[in-house]
């Protein structure tokens, strides 16, 4: 994990000095187009970064006003039948045929579960206006 993490850390340094050229130089919208692009591939390098320093830390350091990695959540969606969810800190941190079944920390509906009790009803923002969720069960991963 620590050469993969100085492998990124030598890739952002090199797309860091893309990007100021980049700045420095007056281009077409094709120019601009690969800027753009070339400065998400930089944010992708930063989150995986982050990721790695925080698996090499312990992986598992609470984040303030986020659940635990690993804290497990039953909700009801209006209509639906409840349903377990786990919390991950990192979208990476998915296992495999349960993406429907993760939430991240760091979402609109994680960071509203944070100090909340089972019986409650959550409401939270989204992009399409305000949600609601039925807290069903919240057990945190030190509680197992």
């Amino acid at each position: 994990m620590e050469a993969e993490l100085a492998d990124l850390r030598r890739r952002r340094d090199e797309m860091r000095a893309e990007l100021q050229g980049d700045a420095d130089t007056v281009g077409d919208s094709g120019d601009a187009a690969d800027a753009l692009q070339r400065s998400e591939d930089l944010a992708g390098i930063d989150e995986g970064i982050n990721r790695l320093t925080w698996l090499l830390a312990g992986g598992n350091a609470d984040a303030p006003g986020q659940l635990p990695n690993g804290t497990t959540v039953t909700v009801r969606f209006p209509g639906d039948a409840p349903i377990q969810m786990r919390i991950v800190h990192f979208l990476e941190e998915t296992p495999a045929g349960e993406e429907d079944t993760t939430l991240t920390s760091d979402s609109p509906l994680g960071l509203a579960l944070f100090g909340r009790r089972a019986g409650e009803t959550v409401t939270y923002s989204t992009p399409r206006g305000d949600l609601q969720v039925d807290l069903l069960a919240i057990e945190l991963p030190n509680q197992v």
